[in-house]
């Protein structure tokens, strides 16, 4: 039986969304503290542009990218209350192991 994971998801859909996300987020953060001499209190603007595409904090975005390069090769399965983590199978090595 696989479970669903208990914790939050901070993954993305895809790898290059992800990183897309995160150049946003961070270059929003940069800006807003190196725009700072030059358009004063208005550059602050850019924080919560990068928090939104942060979804909240740099970590939160680094756990997501973990996330998302993971997904598809672990898989948690629980069986009479043990849990365990293992390398899921890809569909080629399902038709390797099938004779296919």
């Amino acid at each position: 039986m696989t479970t669903t994971p208990d914790t939050p998801d901070f993954a993305s859909t895809s790898l290059p969304k992800h990183l897309a996300r995160g150049g946003i987020g961070f270059g929003a953060l940069i800006g807003s503290i190196a725009l700072l001499p030059l358009l004063g209190p208005f550059s602050l603007a850019l924080l919560p542009i990068g928090l939104v595409a942060l979804r909240g904090c740099p970590m939160c975005w680094a756990i997501g990218l973990m996330q998302t390069i993971s997904r598809g090769r672990l898989q948690r399965t629980c069986e009479d209350g043990a849990c365990t983590l293992t390398v899921a199978e890809h569909d080629s090595q399902r038709e390797k192991a099938s004779g296919s």
